[in-house]
């Protein structure tokens, strides 16, 4: 049985915590950044679990994450 491929741009952009949660970074992290209040900005900077009804769409593309 040959082994199952991660997809590399998923990889890239989802976390899996040890509970098992999906999680995200928010968008709007790059461009005009500075114009947006400081408070708003260190929100960028954390990251934030994928809707629950999304979660079926990540779990193929990371199948050894779970």
């Amino acid at each position: 049985m040959p082994k199952m491929k991660t997809k590399r741009a998923a990889a890239k952009r989802f976390k899996i915590t040890g509970t098992g949660k999906v999680m995200r970074m928010r968008h709007a992290r790059n461009h005009n950044r500075l114009k947006k209040a400081p408070r708003v900005r260190r929100s960028f900077d954390k990251m934030v679990p994928v809707h629950p009804s999304d979660t079926h769409r990540v779990k193929p593309l990371l199948p050894y994450a779970w």
